[in-house]
Protein backbone atom coordinates (compact mmCIF):
# COMPACT_ATOMS: atom_id res chain seq x y z
CA UNK A 1 0.00 0.00 0.00
CA UNK A 2 1.20 3.67 -1.00
CA UNK A 3 -0.55 6.78 -1.45
CA UNK A 4 -1.37 5.98 -5.02
CA UNK A 5 -3.29 2.85 -4.24
CA UNK A 6 -4.83 4.56 -0.79
CA UNK A 7 -5.80 8.15 -3.42
CA UNK A 8 -7.17 5.40 -5.82
CA UNK A 9 -9.36 3.68 -3.23
CA UNK A 10 -11.08 7.18 -1.53
CA UNK A 11 -12.03 8.03 -5.04
CA UNK A 12 -13.22 4.86 -5.74
CA UNK A 13 -15.27 5.09 -2.25
CA UNK A 14 -16.18 8.58 -2.90
CA UNK A 15 -17.30 7.95 -6.19
CA UNK A 16 -19.61 5.01 -5.25
CA UNK A 17 -21.61 7.81 -2.99
CA UNK A 18 -21.74 5.05 -0.56
CA UNK A 19 -23.19 6.89 2.58
CA UNK A 20 -21.10 3.81 4.49
CA UNK A 21 -17.77 5.83 4.52
CA UNK A 22 -19.73 8.98 5.93
CA UNK A 23 -20.38 9.77 9.30
CA UNK A 24 -20.25 12.38 12.69
CA UNK A 25 -21.19 15.18 9.94
CA UNK A 26 -18.80 14.52 7.19
CA UNK A 27 -19.16 12.74 3.88
CA UNK A 28 -15.77 10.92 4.20
CA UNK A 29 -14.57 9.43 7.34
CA UNK A 30 -11.13 8.32 7.20
CA UNK A 31 -11.58 5.12 9.59
CA UNK A 32 -14.49 3.71 8.10
CA UNK A 33 -12.30 3.99 4.82
CA UNK A 34 -8.89 2.01 6.40
CA UNK A 35 -11.65 -0.51 7.61
CA UNK A 36 -13.27 -0.87 4.75
CA UNK A 37 -10.08 -1.20 2.60
CA UNK A 38 -8.95 -4.36 4.63
CA UNK A 39 -12.56 -6.11 4.06
CA UNK A 40 -11.87 -5.17 -0.01
CA UNK A 41 -8.47 -7.15 0.38
CA UNK A 42 -10.34 -9.95 2.33
CA UNK A 43 -8.68 -9.35 5.46
CA UNK A 44 -11.24 -8.98 8.66
CA UNK A 45 -9.65 -6.54 11.35
CA UNK A 46 -10.88 -5.28 14.34
CA UNK A 47 -12.01 -1.48 14.58
CA UNK A 48 -8.87 0.41 15.56
CA UNK A 49 -6.73 -2.57 15.29
CA UNK A 50 -2.72 -1.95 14.91
CA UNK A 51 -3.56 -2.64 11.41
CA UNK A 52 -5.63 0.34 10.79
CA UNK A 53 -3.38 2.38 13.17
CA UNK A 54 -0.12 1.56 11.14
CA UNK A 55 -2.51 1.88 7.60
CA UNK A 56 -3.52 5.23 8.56
CA UNK A 57 -0.33 7.27 7.67
CA UNK A 58 -0.73 6.31 4.35
CA UNK A 59 -4.47 7.14 3.97
CA UNK A 60 -3.98 10.23 5.96
CA UNK A 61 -1.40 11.77 3.35
CA UNK A 62 -3.69 10.57 0.79
CA UNK A 63 -6.51 12.33 2.09
CA UNK A 64 -4.59 15.58 2.31
CA UNK A 65 -3.14 15.40 -0.96
CA UNK A 66 -6.61 15.24 -2.47
CA UNK A 67 -7.12 18.30 -0.17
CA UNK A 68 -4.35 19.74 -2.23
CA UNK A 69 -5.84 19.14 -4.93
CA UNK A 70 -9.34 20.81 -4.06
CA UNK A 71 -11.44 17.43 -4.12
CA UNK A 72 -12.01 16.96 -0.11
CA UNK A 73 -11.74 19.71 2.57
CA UNK A 74 -11.12 19.36 5.92
CA UNK A 75 -14.05 19.42 8.32
CA UNK A 76 -18.39 18.86 8.22
CA UNK A 77 -20.55 19.40 5.36
CA UNK A 78 -22.90 21.84 7.07
CA UNK A 79 -23.36 23.92 10.16
CA UNK A 80 -24.63 22.21 13.00
CA UNK A 81 -24.17 18.99 12.10
CA UNK A 82 -22.13 16.55 14.48
CA UNK A 83 -18.17 16.72 14.85
CA UNK A 84 -15.51 14.66 16.49
CA UNK A 85 -12.56 15.43 18.08
CA UNK A 86 -10.41 13.02 16.07
CA UNK A 87 -12.54 13.82 12.52
CA UNK A 88 -11.18 17.62 13.82
CA UNK A 89 -7.94 15.84 14.40
CA UNK A 90 -7.58 15.27 10.40
CA UNK A 91 -10.15 11.99 9.51
CA UNK A 92 -13.17 13.91 8.54
CA UNK A 93 -13.56 15.51 5.23
CA UNK A 94 -15.70 17.18 2.62
CA UNK A 95 -16.18 16.95 -1.34
CA UNK A 96 -15.90 20.24 -2.14
CA UNK A 97 -17.93 21.71 -5.52
CA UNK A 98 -15.02 21.24 -7.52
CA UNK A 99 -14.44 17.75 -6.19
CA UNK A 100 -18.00 16.37 -7.15
CA UNK A 101 -17.66 17.78 -10.82
CA UNK A 102 -14.68 15.56 -10.86
CA UNK A 103 -15.75 12.81 -9.52
CA UNK A 104 -18.44 12.90 -11.94
CA UNK A 105 -15.96 12.56 -14.65
CA UNK A 106 -14.81 9.81 -16.58
CA UNK A 107 -12.52 7.77 -14.40
CA UNK A 108 -9.48 8.46 -16.62
CA UNK A 109 -7.32 8.64 -13.93
CA UNK A 110 -6.96 5.36 -13.00
CA UNK A 111 -5.37 4.19 -16.31
CA UNK A 112 -2.08 5.97 -16.29
CA UNK A 113 -0.23 6.68 -13.36
CA UNK A 114 -0.88 10.49 -13.06
CA UNK A 115 0.15 10.80 -9.53
CA UNK A 116 3.28 12.59 -9.18
CA UNK A 117 5.35 9.61 -6.80
CA UNK A 118 3.97 6.71 -8.96
CA UNK A 119 5.26 8.74 -12.18
CA UNK A 120 8.10 9.55 -10.32
CA UNK A 121 8.96 6.20 -9.68
CA UNK A 122 8.42 4.96 -13.14
CA UNK A 123 10.96 7.65 -14.84
CA UNK A 124 13.21 7.17 -11.65
CA UNK A 125 15.58 4.80 -14.17
CA UNK A 126 15.49 7.93 -16.59
CA UNK A 127 16.50 10.95 -14.96
CA UNK A 128 20.20 10.57 -14.80
CA UNK A 129 20.04 9.49 -19.18
CA UNK A 130 17.42 12.93 -19.78
CA UNK A 131 18.67 15.09 -17.40
CA UNK A 132 16.99 17.53 -14.65
CA UNK A 133 15.55 19.56 -17.24
CA UNK A 134 12.74 16.65 -18.13
CA UNK A 135 12.56 15.75 -15.02
CA UNK A 136 11.14 18.97 -13.40
CA UNK A 137 8.99 19.41 -16.74
CA UNK A 138 7.69 16.03 -16.58
CA UNK A 139 6.73 16.15 -12.91
CA UNK A 140 5.00 19.45 -13.80
CA UNK A 141 3.52 17.90 -16.60
CA UNK A 142 1.81 15.40 -13.82
CA UNK A 143 0.69 18.06 -11.46
CA UNK A 144 -0.97 20.16 -13.92
CA UNK A 145 -2.61 17.01 -14.72
CA UNK A 146 -3.91 16.79 -11.17
CA UNK A 147 -5.24 20.07 -11.26
CA UNK A 148 -7.23 19.84 -14.31
CA UNK A 149 -4.37 22.49 -15.57
CA UNK A 150 -4.71 21.18 -18.99
CA UNK A 151 -3.49 23.34 -20.93
CA UNK A 152 -0.30 23.56 -19.23
CA UNK A 153 -0.10 20.05 -19.15
CA UNK A 154 0.18 19.69 -22.76
CA UNK A 155 3.23 22.30 -22.67
CA UNK A 156 4.78 20.73 -19.72
CA UNK A 157 4.45 16.97 -21.79
CA UNK A 158 5.77 18.77 -24.94
CA UNK A 159 8.80 20.51 -23.33
CA UNK A 160 9.68 17.48 -21.28
CA UNK A 161 9.98 15.56 -24.71
CA UNK A 162 11.90 18.18 -26.01
CA UNK A 163 14.49 17.66 -23.27
CA UNK A 164 14.39 13.88 -24.24
CA UNK A 165 15.21 14.79 -27.84
CA UNK A 166 17.74 18.03 -26.67
CA UNK A 167 19.34 15.07 -24.60
CA UNK A 168 20.19 12.78 -27.31
CA UNK A 169 21.15 15.16 -29.89
CA UNK A 170 23.80 16.43 -27.20
CA UNK A 171 24.61 12.73 -26.65
CA UNK A 172 24.90 11.84 -30.15
CA UNK A 173 27.12 15.25 -31.23
CA UNK A 174 29.18 15.16 -28.07
CA UNK A 175 29.26 19.06 -27.70
CA UNK A 176 26.25 20.54 -25.20
CA UNK A 177 26.90 23.83 -26.86
CA UNK A 178 26.91 23.75 -30.39
CA UNK A 179 24.33 21.71 -29.91
CA UNK A 180 22.27 23.81 -28.04
CA UNK A 181 23.31 27.17 -30.22
CA UNK A 182 22.16 25.08 -33.45
CA UNK A 183 19.22 24.06 -31.55
CA UNK A 184 17.97 27.70 -31.13
CA UNK A 185 19.23 29.02 -34.56
CA UNK A 186 16.41 29.32 -37.09
CA UNK A 187 14.97 25.95 -38.36
CA UNK A 188 17.62 24.31 -35.85
CA UNK A 189 14.91 21.99 -34.39
CA UNK A 190 13.76 20.42 -38.14
CA UNK A 191 18.10 19.61 -38.68
CA UNK A 192 19.14 18.42 -35.20
CA UNK A 193 15.87 16.20 -36.12
CA UNK A 194 17.79 15.23 -39.47
CA UNK A 195 20.86 14.70 -37.79
CA UNK A 196 19.26 12.63 -34.92
CA UNK A 197 17.19 10.07 -36.51
CA UNK A 198 17.94 10.77 -40.19
CA UNK A 199 20.19 7.73 -40.92
CA UNK A 200 18.48 5.09 -38.09
CA UNK A 201 16.29 2.17 -39.17
CA UNK A 202 13.49 3.53 -40.75
CA UNK A 203 11.28 1.45 -37.97
CA UNK A 204 13.01 3.58 -35.48
CA UNK A 205 12.82 6.89 -37.32
CA UNK A 206 8.96 6.26 -38.13
CA UNK A 207 8.35 5.41 -34.57
CA UNK A 208 10.14 8.75 -32.93
CA UNK A 209 8.34 11.31 -35.37
CA UNK A 210 5.12 9.80 -34.81
CA UNK A 211 5.60 9.83 -30.82
CA UNK A 212 6.76 13.35 -31.46
CA UNK A 213 4.29 14.71 -33.95
CA UNK A 214 1.03 15.25 -31.47
CA UNK A 215 2.64 16.37 -28.69
CA UNK A 216 4.72 19.11 -30.98
CA UNK A 217 1.21 20.29 -31.80
CA UNK A 218 -0.59 20.28 -28.45
CA UNK A 219 3.09 22.02 -27.14
CA UNK A 220 2.47 24.82 -29.79
CA UNK A 221 -1.07 25.26 -29.84
CA UNK A 222 -1.06 25.55 -25.73
CA UNK A 223 1.94 28.25 -25.68
CA UNK A 224 0.11 30.65 -27.76
CA UNK A 225 -1.98 33.68 -26.72
CA UNK A 226 -4.66 32.19 -28.35
CA UNK A 227 -7.82 30.07 -26.53
CA UNK A 228 -7.53 26.04 -27.13
CA UNK A 229 -9.70 23.45 -26.69
CA UNK A 230 -7.47 21.22 -25.48
CA UNK A 231 -8.83 19.44 -22.64
CA UNK A 232 -8.57 15.86 -20.58
CA UNK A 233 -8.28 13.79 -23.45
CA UNK A 234 -5.72 15.81 -25.20
CA UNK A 235 -3.63 15.93 -21.57
CA UNK A 236 -4.67 12.18 -20.82
CA UNK A 237 -3.02 11.15 -24.00
CA UNK A 238 -0.48 13.49 -23.90
CA UNK A 239 1.25 12.01 -20.68
CA UNK A 240 0.45 8.44 -21.99
CA UNK A 241 2.83 9.68 -25.33
CA UNK A 242 4.94 11.08 -23.02
CA UNK A 243 5.49 8.15 -21.26
CA UNK A 244 6.04 5.53 -24.40
CA UNK A 245 8.31 8.43 -25.49
CA UNK A 246 10.50 8.42 -22.60
CA UNK A 247 10.56 4.31 -22.68
CA UNK A 248 11.37 4.13 -26.61
CA UNK A 249 14.10 7.02 -26.26
CA UNK A 250 15.78 4.65 -23.77
CA UNK A 251 15.45 1.48 -25.89
CA UNK A 252 16.65 2.88 -28.66
CA UNK A 253 19.11 5.25 -27.02
CA UNK A 254 22.71 3.66 -28.43
CA UNK A 255 20.77 4.10 -32.28
CA UNK A 256 19.31 7.18 -31.83
CA UNK A 257 23.09 8.38 -30.48
CA UNK A 258 25.47 6.59 -31.94
CA UNK A 259 27.83 8.60 -34.03
CA UNK A 260 27.55 8.78 -37.96
CA UNK A 261 24.49 7.11 -37.74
Amino acid sequence: MDQEDAILFITKVLRSKNQEYAGYGYELYIPKVIHAYFRAIGREVEWGSDEMLDASPVFLNAAWELCRRGIIRPGIRRMNTQATDEGNAGFGYTVTAFGQAWLDEPEHDTFVPTEPERFARLLQPLRQRFGSGFDQRSQEAIRCYGAHAYVACCAMCGAAAESIFLAAAIAKSGDPDATLRRYLSPNGRSRLETALVGQVHEQVRREFQALTTLMKYWRDASSHGQATSISDNEAYTSIALLLRFAMFANDHWDALTRSGA
